[in-house]
Parts: structure tokens; C-alpha cells; sequence
């Protein structure tokens, strides 16, 4: 998995990996990638343009189509929003712990995916 933390550049978009690893190589445009996938060209334009995220739904259209694993594409915008909300300044740095919570008496995330 990724540590954003120790990261300083931020991570490429979905978007910007299907631009140059597959419809410039390929010739794809715009449209025929969408036909192809079977959502519409606004969505993948999104996609493409860096204005929208990479859903599990088209992750799994993805990897179909590139012959890929939809955890690729699922990883890829993981890594990025996972930069873009440490990074990226909204509000969340003012957040403070709730008075009386203690972070050992929660369940760690790796304790739940093994369960």
C-alpha cells in the first residue's frame, strides 16, 4: 500500500495513465474508448480530464478492457486521494481527536480486514 506521507509528488490521476499507456499508443479516441467501455464520453472525458474519480464500476470496465485488475485502477485513485486529502488544504487539519477516545481501544484497520 502506498504511504502518502512519505510522498512529495502527487500521485498520477487514472486519467492521466489511460491518456498515455493506452489511447495514445492504441490511436483511441474519446469516443470509441467510451463506446467501448459502455459509459457514456462525458464520463470518460471526466475521467480523462482529471475531474472525476475512477468508481469500482469502471475499474472493472478498465481492467476488462486493458486486460488489467480492476485493483489497479482502484489502487492508482486510492493513492491519489489519499495524497490530495493530506496534501491538499480543506478544513480537515482543525479536526481534533474526541475528548475521551482512546486510538488503542479501536480495532486497527489490518485487525478488521482479517476478520
Amino acid at each position: 500500500m502506498l504511504d502518502s506521507s512519505k510522498m512529495t509528488r502527487r500521485p498520477s490521476h487514472p486519467g492521466a495513465i489511460i491518456r498515455g499507456l493506452y489511447m495514445e499508443p492504441l490511436g483511441l479516441t474519446v469516443t470509441a474508448l467510451a463506446d467501448h467501455l459502455g459509459i457514456s464520453r462525458k464520463t470518460l472525458s471526466k475521467i480523462l480530464n482529471e475531474n472525476a474519480r475512477v468508481t469500482p464500476d469502471i475499474a472493472q470496465r478498465l481492467a476488462r478492457a486493458f486486460n488489467t485488475d480492476a485493483g489497479l485502477w482502484l489502487g492508482l485513485q486510492r493513492g491519489r486521494d489519499q495524497w490530495d486529502a493530506e496534501y491538499i488544504p480543506g478544513g480537515r487539519q482543525n479536526v481534533e481527536p474526541l475528548p475521551g477516545l482512546h486510538a488503542a481501544a479501536l480495532p486497527s484497520s489490518s485487525a478488521q480486514e482479517s476478520a
